[in-house]
Formats: structure tokens, sequence, C-alpha cells
């Protein structure tokens, strides 16, 4: 909004010579711009000397400007009292009138009237001058006003006495137009000496100072708020002049001091005496904005009173305060919260910095600071229930850091502080509600989460439990008779929780056990040690074991894989060093045996895992057949030595006969395989083959069942087929193998952890498949003739695979066979319903040998030869249930397919029946009409069969009429055919009298013929 603002114009008297600045405004006429003294940028000097007169008010000649002179008549206005002035002007006046009536007389020859003319001229003139003498008189009084204030140390103790003083010296009213336009001109240069810089904050005393003067120059409201407006005027000029940014700025700034200040000084009338919006363009939450701001300026320097020790009298001040600066309560208690948590954050500060300065005490003197923190926040949460908290500080009661935007980042240090204090509170062992109260007071001023602050005081209790142990771990715990109470008696103490407490028994036996196998062994008086610690810390057995294997197993695991991997191979010094890391490290045979599996299956892995990835079958039966070497040779002898066996033949050979006749009744009907019979062998290869495998160390767990048996399946084609070597030219020799390679397929079924079951179906599997191929190739026209039954049994025992399944298999074969042909027939039609039967009662299993759809199609063309068979005659149960019986077909699709069929033919039957009967074929005709009478059994019409001519139909009636029909027949081709119970009878009697037409028409062809 863009103000017409007007300029000051001086006076004639004043641009006559007067060296005087003018009067700068009228009261009462629209007011012109103030010549107010420009505002600079503080210097060092100007903020000293604010700086020194910040405890008074400003006054002076800076202020209200230089002392103005008289002159012309106002000197002697000046020394004349308002009684010698008026004595004066008539002694003047009647000495006039006197000289003017000589004057006259002489001159008008002794006239009267000339002589009283004479006195009245210089009458007016005398009265003339004395006008003039008065009317300087209100500037006169203005000059004194003037220079009495600037030449006053402290305006503000000015009295409205004073004034009204010095307006009764010179006889004038203080509501002169003068005297008044100096008044607002005093008024107004003092309010903006008052009002700070834009880049200084209000001090507070700024409201009181300008009433206090205001009053003292009686000015009324509406004479200073339009002071107020001319200072607004000219900020608002200032900062339509500015082209700099940061000028701006502080215009902006000035502006809602200026604002803020008024309101205050005029109070609820500063709505009507102030009008911001129309002026100045300014909106209601712009105005709300400048008293705001200005207000939480003076209230955030009026908190800094508050000190963590709380005085009731200081909140009350400080309640007092945020009223008369017009704060609302919610801004007010939000200030006081940051500032009691500014001075909270000063002392957790001040408390870490103690603590990370390592200083001696430094743990007590942080603990100092913090329990300063709890000492305030109890304040303040007490005063917050004062009956009289209403007249203290808004704000009050208990604090917390949390939610504050650096409160995650500053969330560690909070922890560190918390648990200093903790650890000082509850260093004696003993923890009470005296205690754990400023603890959860803590927590909530730190803003820590019940669980953060549970987990703080759980560390800090096992610190000290811990330390408790130690200390009485040799004295008092060593000698009481019951462990166990004397520790629940410490974890009650301390309200330590006994499972954790447990927790830590293990955690120090487990420090212990490290310590002592840290030279790769365990001495007799470690292994008593470590007893000890087990017995006075109440640690269970299987807890101990637990740590042991966990702890000794892996020194344990590295020896054994030393030993595996040795490139020497497994000699004596790696025996040894297995043995005696087996017994010095105490482990229990399970774990040594368990920590023994785990590294050796991990390298069988590594072996499937190289046969799996070899290029060929042959390539993979060498890997795994490495990996049945690397069995004998080193797992089963370092087995036996972890076992602390010299010789495990005895042992071998129990296990070996153990499981030979383990499951011998289950498979004694599968010992004719002749694959299964080599992986049992004789007395003579057992001889040749000394050294046995392990068995108890299996991939059973590790591998699926299917790559098991897969990989087992692999090697037992390796042992049949043998090696090829390729030769030259392309050819390839196969190499014979002898028994004892399927001595190692055996050993193969117990590393991959086969059961005798599987072992079993791996190789009826594989005989089976091989007797399937052959099998094929003898019947592939699928015709068994007794030279190819012959044949099939030599090549059965030599696979020896029992007569039942090698039957099987053939059937299977032949069946297929069969099948093949089966559907070919139906194919080409040459298969009913009755081929059918036969085949169901050859026992054939007609599901296995025709599809499905086939036998729709077998269905659906018995259907249709029903419907054209020409006998009218239609049987729902051997349509409905005995042939889709027969054909395996559900019965409502069955009767689904018969009334599609129905519904086509019966129209197609009744066309039929009229074209022949058009061609006098009578027979035919007949069977048409039978035909359609199956199809209405199927499917019942609803209604007569429409034909455009009625006379055919007739005619069909009377030819079947004539084929002696049953009678129910006849009535429902009646019905059918649409032809009414008259016609009927008609026809019925022409045909007793042989006069029916049709007949009379067949004669007469034969006569002409």
């Amino acid at each position: 909004m863009e103000l017409a603002l007007a300029s000051a114009k001086p006076s004639a008297r004043a641009a006559g010579g007067s060296s005087c600045p003018p009067l700068l405004f009228s009261p009462l006429k629209p007011f012109p711009l103030l010549r107010f003294p420009p505002r600079r940028r503080p210097t060092a000097a100007r903020l000293r000397l604010r700086a020194s007169a910040a405890a008074s008010s400003p006054g002076g000649e800076e202020v209200f400007g230089a002392r103005k002179e008289l002159t012309g008549l106002q000197p002697l206005v000046e020394s004349l009292p308002p009684a010698a002035r008026t004595a004066a002007e008539l002694a003047v006046a009647a000495a006039a009138v006197a000289a003017g009536y000589g004057i006259g007389l002489r001159l008008g020859g002794g006239s009267r009237a000339v002589a009283v003319a004479g006195g009245a001229v210089l009458g007016a003139a005398s009265v003339a001058g004395a006008a003039a003498v008065n009317s300087v008189v209100p500037e006169v009084a203005a000059v004194g006003l003037h220079n009495y204030v600037a030449g006053h140390d402290d305006p503000t103790n000015m009295d409205k006495a004073e004034v009204e003083a010095i307006a009764n010296k010179y006889g004038v009213s203080t509501q002169d137009a003068a005297f008044k336009a100096e008044l607002c001109d005093l008024y107004a240069r003092y309010v903006y000496s008052v009002l700070p810089p834009a880049d200084e904050d209000l001090k507070g005393s700024e409201v009181q100072a300008i009433i206090k003067f205001k009053r003292a120059l009686g000015l009324d409201d509406v004479d200073a708020a339009n002071m107020h407006m001319e200072i607004g005027r000219r900020i608002y000029r200032e900062r339509l002049e500015t082209s700099d940014r940061d000028a701006d700025m502080e215009q902006r700034r000035a502006f809602q001091k200026l604002i803020y200040v008024s309101n205050l000084v005029f109070g609820d009338q500063s709505v009507f005496l102030l009008p911001w919006k129309r002026l100045f363009g300014v909106t209601d939450s712009q105005i709300e904005i400048a008293m705001r701001e200005n207000a939480k300026s003076l209230y955030s320097s009026q908190l800094k009173s508050i000190g963590r020790g709380l005085d009731i009298g200081t909140l009350i001040d400080v309640r007092r305060a945020q009223l008369a600066y017009k704060l609302s309560d919610e801004i007010a208690a939000e200030m006081f919260r940051e500032h009691a948590k500014k001075l909270v954050e000063e002392n957790v500060s001040t408390a870490l910095d103690i603590m990370k300065s390592r200083i001696p005490d430094s743990l007590a003197k942080a603990v100092e600071e913090v329990e300063s923190v709890i000492k305030f926040n109890s304040s303040l949460t007490t005063l917050s229930k004062h009956p009289q908290a209403d007249q203290f500080a808004c704000g009050l009661g208990p604090l917390s850091l949390g939610g504050e935007y650096d409160h995650d980042r500053r969330a560690d240090d909070l922890k560190i502080l918390y648990k200093a204090y903790a650890t000082e509170v509850l260093s004696d062992g003993i923890v009470d509600d005296q205690k754990l109260a400023p603890l959860n007071e803590l927590r909530n001023i730190f803003g820590l989460g019940k669980r953060e602050a549970e987990g703080i005081l759980s560390d800090v209790k096992a610190h000290i439990y811990r330390r408790t142990l130690a200390k009485v771990f040799n004295t008092e715990l060593a000698s009481v008779p019951s462990k166990a109470a004397f520790l629940q008696i410490l974890c009650e103490k301390l309200q330590f929780d006994p499972e954790l407490a447990s927790k830590m028994h293990k955690e120090i036996y487990r420090e212990k056990l490290q310590q002592f196998v840290a030279d790769g062994e365990l001495s007799k008086e470690e292994v008593e040690a470590l007893m000890a610690f087990q017995v006075r810390l109440c640690i269970p057995q299987e807890t101990v074991d637990a740590v042991h294997t966990e702890i000794c197993g892996q020194l344990f695991e590295k020896v054994v894989k030393e030993a595996i991997a040795s490139v020497d191979g497994y000699d004596t010094d790696r025996r040894e060093a297995v043995r005696k890391a087996a017994q010095s490290l105490y482990l229990k045979k399970e774990a040594a045996m368990a920590i023994f599996g785990k590294a050796v299956r991990k390298l069988f892995l590594t072996y499937i895992q190289r046969a799996k990835e070899a290029a060929n079958t042959i390539e993979t039966a060498k890997e795994l057949k490495k990996l049945i070497s690397f069995n004998t040779v080193v797992v089963s002898e370092l087995l036996a030595d972890i076992k602390g066996e010299l010789s495990q033949t005895a042992e071998t050979e129990a296990s070996s006969t153990a499981s030979e006749s383990e499951g011998e009744d289950d498979e004694y009907e599968w010992e004719s395989l002749a694959t299964l019979r080599k992986t049992r062998p004789d007395k003579e290869l057992k001889e040749k083959l000394r050294k046995s495998s392990q068995n108890e160390i299996t991939l059973k767990d590790d591998i699926p069942l299917r790559d098991r048996t897969e990989l087992y399946e692999t090697y037992l084609k390796f042992c049949i087929g043998g090696e090829t070597t390729n030769v030259s030219f392309g050819t390839a020799i196969s190499t014979k193998k002898d028994d004892s390679e399927f001595l190692m397929l055996r050993q193969l079924g117990d590393i991959l952890g086969l059961t005798r079951k599987e072992v079993q179906d791996v190789h009826i599997k594989f005989t089976e498949k091989a007797f399937v191929q052959q099998a094929e190739v003898i019947l592939a026209d699928g015709k068994l003739t007794e030279a190819k039954a012959d044949q099939l049994a030599k090549i059965q025992k030599q696979f020896g695979l029992p007569t039942e399944n090698a039957q099987k298999i053939i059937k299977a074969i032949t069946t297929t066979k069969l099948s093949s042909a089966i559907e070919a027939s139906v194919a080409r039609g040459q298969i009913g319903i009755q081929q059918v039967r036969g085949l169901k009662d050859a026992n054939f299993q007609l599901d296995s040998l025709i599809s499905e759809p086939l036998r729709e199609s077998i269905y659906r063309k018995t259907v249709e030869e029903i419907f054209s068979s020409g006998t009218g005659d239609f049987d729902e149960d051997e349509v409905y249930v005995k042939i889709p019986a027969d054909l395996i077909i559900n019965a409502e699709k069955a009767k689904s397919i018969v009334q599609d069929i129905a519904k086509v033919r019966l129209e197609n039957s009744l066309v039929q029946a009229i074209a022949l009967l058009r061609q006098k074929k009578r027979d035919d005709v007949v069977s048409s009409l039978n035909d359609l009478l199956a199809c209405d059994a199927a499917v019942p019409a609803s209604q007569p069969l429409s034909w455009p001519t009625p006379g055919e139909l007739d005619d069909l009636y009377a030819i079947y009429l004539k084929s002696i029909p049953k009678p129910e027949k006849l009535s429902r081709l009646q019905d059918l055919l649409g032809i009414s119970n008259e016609k009927a009878n008609k026809i019925r009697d022409a045909a007793s009298e042989g006069t029916l037409p049709i007949a009379a028409a067949e004669e007469k062809e034969e006569l002409t013929f």
C-alpha cells in the first residue's frame, strides 16, 4: 500500500529570517512528516553510550534537539510577565490615542473631528502592535517549553504541573496550537528515541517511560496516537526508499517494535486510536506476529532471572512481566520449559565434560551435577502443585529432554551419564525404592525409554554383582554350605534377575576356560579350578559340557583338520597329535565324535560336489572312488584313534556281521539280484581287502535322498560297465572290473547314509530298467510267442529278477502295445460296445487301454446306432447305466451326450421320413418314424412337430398305422405329428375300409404299370 505522505511546510515568519527550526506539525491538521534524526548503524561508541544510558531514560539535546534562540520581539515578550505586558500594552495604546488626538488637532486646525480621527488612527496602530506582540507569545512559550525539556536530565521525571507552569508563565493555554504542536513534537522525538534500532531488542522499560512522559506533557491519547502514526509513516517511507535487503529487514523489525510498543502504551484503545491496517495495509496476522515476537523477546530476557534455585518472588515477578508483555500462557509456558531445559542441558554438558576429563573424583563430581538436575526437576514438580501456582510463571512441571531435535544424537551421552549415576547410587550392592525413585525421575528427564533404562540398570547391576562375586569368591562363598542360597541373597539385595546371574556364571566359566586352554591343553590343577567355579557358581553339568564342547572343540577341530588335510598322509605324528588333543582337552567322546563328524562331512561334500561337476559318468565314478578311498584310508583310522582304539578289526567284523544279519528277512526275496549279490563279499575277497571303512559318519542329513540314490546308481553303472578307454580311430575299449568294485559300492552306500531298503530299491530299479530295455526290443510287435517267452526267461535269470516282477513288466509292455492297436481300431470304427465288453470280460483295464475321449466316442457311436436302428426302442437302463459303466464314463456326462444327440436327430428323423414318403418307400418311412419315437423317448418333445404341409403328416400317420405298431407308439406319434382325434379316427376308418388315399394311389400306380 502506497501512502500519500505530506511534507512539512515552514511558516512565513520562520521563513523570514528565524534560524530555529519551525514547528513540524499541527495536531489539528494532517500531520506533516516529522524531522527525526536519521538512524545509523550502531558504532562501538554509540553502543557504549547506549549501554551507559540504559539504566536511565534518554533526554537532553541529543533527543529533543539544540536549545532554541529568541528573535525579533520574542526576547521582549520573554522579559515581560503577562501582567506587565498587558499594562504596557494599555499604556502604549493610551499614549498612542493621546498623541494621535494632539497631532490631529494640530494638523486639523483645531478641528475636534480631525483630532478624534488622529487619535483613532494611532490607537488602532497601537492595538495592532499589541496584537503582534501577543501573537508571538505562544511561540515564545513553545520555545521555553522546548528549552526546558531539552535541558532536563530525565524527562520522565517531569511533572504535568511543570508544563502547565510554563504555559501560565506566558499566559497561554496548553491547548494553544503552537504550544500543543511543540508538545506533540517533543513526544514524538522522545518516542522515536526510546525505540531501539532494528538490530537491538526491546529492554522492557520503553512502554512505561513513554506513558510517564506522555502524562508529564499532559498530552491526550488522540494526539499521542497521531504521533505514533507519524513515526510509522517515517519508518514506512524509509523502507520504500531503501534498496538494500538487510536495510529492508531492519525497517520491518523497527516497524514491528513500533506496533508492539504503541499497542501496549494505549492498551485496549489501540484498536481505535492506531489504524495500522488502514494506513499501512498490514493484516491482523502481521500485527499478531509483531506482538508475539517482541513479547517473546522481552519475556526471554525476563526468564534469565530464573536460575536453578527457584524463588517464589522471582516466579511471581516473571508472571507479572508476562501479563504486562501481553504474552499468551501457552507460549510463556513453552518458553519457560525451554529455559529450564537449557539449564538442565548445561548441567548435563558439565557432567559429561567432567567424565571425559578423567580428573580425580570425576565420577563423584559428575554425579553432583546430575543430582542438581534431579533437585531442580523436583522443585519444578513441587511448585507446579503449589496452591498459588496460578500466580507463578507458566510452564512449571517435570522436564524431559526426550523429543528434542538432537535427542537421538545425544542419546548415547545421556545413557552414559545415566549409567554413571546408577553405578554411584547402587555401589553398595543394595537396591530399594529410595534409590529407584531418583533413577526413575532421571530416566524421565533424559527421555530414555523404559526398556533402555532397564537395560542400563541391568548392566549396572550385573557389573556390581560380578564385582561382589570377585570379593567373596574365595572367602564367604567358598565357606558357606549352600552356595545357591548365598547367591540368591545377593540377587535379592541387588534385585538382579537370577537368570541373568546364571548367564553371568556361564560367561565367567567360559572366560576361565578360555584362559586355561590358551596353551592348547588343560592341566590337572586347571581342571580342579574349573570344578571349583562350577560348584561355587552352581553351573549345571550340561552347561559346562556345552562350554567345553564349544571352546575345546575349536582346538580339537583344528587338530583334526590338520590331520585330515595333511599332505604326507595320516602318519604317526598326526596320529599322536590327535590322540593327545582328544585326551588333554577332556572332551567327551560324543563331543569329539560330533566335531570330527562335522569336519569329515565337510570334506565328503567336497568330493560329492566334484563328482556332480564331472564331465561324464566315468569321471563322476572316479571322484566317488576317491571319496571311498579317503573314507577307508584316512577317516576310518582317524576315527579309531579318536575313540582310543588301537585296532578296530573285531568291532568292524562284529558290526559287519550285525549289518549283514539286519534286514535279512526283508531282502531275502531280492538276494537273486546279481548286482545286489555282488555287494556281499565272500571270504576270499574279504582277505584281499583287509581294510574296512567306517559307517558311523554319513551324509544322510546333508544331501537329499534323491541325490544320494542317483550317485549310488551312477557308481553301480560304473561297476557293471567298467571303465572306458578311448583308443585311435574314435573307438573305445571297456575295461572289465572285478567284484571288488561292488564292495566299494557298498561302502559308498554306507557313506551316503542309504538304508538297506533304499539300496535295495536302487538295485531293483536298475535291474527292472535293464530288463525293460531288453523286453521292449523283443516285444516290439506286441505279440508274445513261445520263443519270445523263452528268450525273456533267460534274460530274467541272467539279471536275477523275480518271476513276478518280470511278468508285470512283460504284461505292461504287451498292454501298452495292445492299447495302441485298440486305439487305432477305435479311430477306424472297428471297435464298438460289444468288443469293449469282450475286453472287459478278459480282465483288461479299459482306462489304461482306451483313453477317455475315445471311450466317449464309442459311447456316442453306440447311442447314434440306437437312434438309427429303426426299432423305436429306447432302454434307459441300458443307455444311461450299463453302457456308461462298461465304458467307465460319468453317468451325468453320458446323459448329456444322449440328450444332445436326441435333440438333433428328432427333427432330422421327421425330415427323413417326409423325404422317404415322397420317394414311396413305405418300409423306410416306418423305420424313420420309429427313430423319431426313440429320440422322443430320450428327450420328450413339449409340443407337436411343425411341418408346412399337414397332408404329408397325415400320410405319415396312415403309413405307420398300416404297419400295425404298438398302440402306445401310435398314440405318441399322433401327438408328435399334431393330428387331432377326429382326423385320426377318420384315418383308422379309411384304413379298415381300405379307402386310404395313399393306398388308392399305390394301387392306381400298380395298375398303370
